[in-house]
């Protein structure tokens, strides 16, 4: 009897470790792929801040033309 209930212990402690190490894996992938998105984002932010950066100066459709 406490031969079987040992096994089944060690085979509920396998189970749990290999659970345990299935989810490190999705969580470090799931930090890897956040890392990537937030450097997406900040790029897209600097480039959406040049451009309206740029459509804020005066360009040469604005200004007036030599002959006024």
């Amino acid at each position: 009897m406490d031969q079987e209930r040992l096994i089944e212990i060690e085979i509920k402690l396998t189970r749990q470790e290999d659970l345990l190490d299935t989810l490190n894996r999705t969580v470090f992938r799931q930090q890897e792929k956040i890392d990537r998105l937030e450097s997406l984002c900040s790029a897209l932010a600097l480039r959406i801040k040049d451009m309206q950066a740029a459509r804020d100066e005066p360009g040469p459709a604005d200004e007036r033309p030599p002959h006024y």
